[in-house]
């Protein structure tokens, strides 16, 4: 696999597009819909111009070295309500991660964040032939935990002390994959949810 290329993803009523500085105003929006921000646990920058820009200029500075590829999660009603990111891409493997998603509080706990995965995911087996697919989440994120079980990832363990949050704790990441393998089985469920 060569390096990956910005892409638009779409289906289940949501849009992945490359995100851009173009973006800044539709996130400084989704960061004010909740709290998501305040949690320790979330890579979500606080409302603003000024934060949100650093955190979009952060992620194309990834893209740019060729780790990362930044999305914008976009409804079908046009309105901007977070962001999603390939991340760690090795492309001798190839494999990459999936994290520093959030979303607007409005979203949460409704098809946006199925939807999403199921795109990456589809874009990540079926078009870019990755032999795994990575999560990482804090010891501390208890949702994010259970909701990348749910998808069907596996646990391969805990690197302990592997970062820190925002407040300067330390944290264990929970590292979960999926693997070529697992992956019709999983996108039929995922497909199953998204048609209910």
């Amino acid at each position: 696999m060569s390096a990956i290329q910005p892409v638009v993803l779409s289906g289940w009523g949501v849009s992945l597009q490359p995100l851009s500085l173009a973006h800044v105003d539709g996130l400084v929006e989704a960061t004010a819909d909740g709290d998501i921000w305040r949690l320790n646990v979330t890579s979500a920058p606080a409302p603003g111009a000024p934060s949100v820009t650093a955190y979009i200029e952060h992620a194309l500075q990834g893209q740019s070295q060729g780790t990362m590829l930044p999305f914008v999660v976009v409804t079908d009603a046009q309105r901007i309500v977070g962001t999603t990111r390939f991340y760690d891409i090795d492309t001798d493997v190839p494999n990459l991660a999936i994290g520093y998603t959030w979303y607007a509080a409005s979203v949460q706990r409704t098809h946006v964040n199925t939807a999403c995965k199921r795109l990456l995911l589809g874009h990540a087996f079926d078009t870019l032939n990755c032999a795994a697919v990575y999560f990482h989440t804090s010891h501390l994120n208890l949702a994010s935990r259970a909701a990348i079980a749910r998808l069907g990832a596996k646990m391969d363990g805990v690197i302990r002390h592997h970062k820190r949050h925002k407040d300067g704790s330390l944290r264990d990441t929970w590292s979960y994959s999926i693997v070529s393998d697992e992956w019709p089985e999983i996108k039929a469920d995922l497909e199953k949810k998204l048609a209910r």
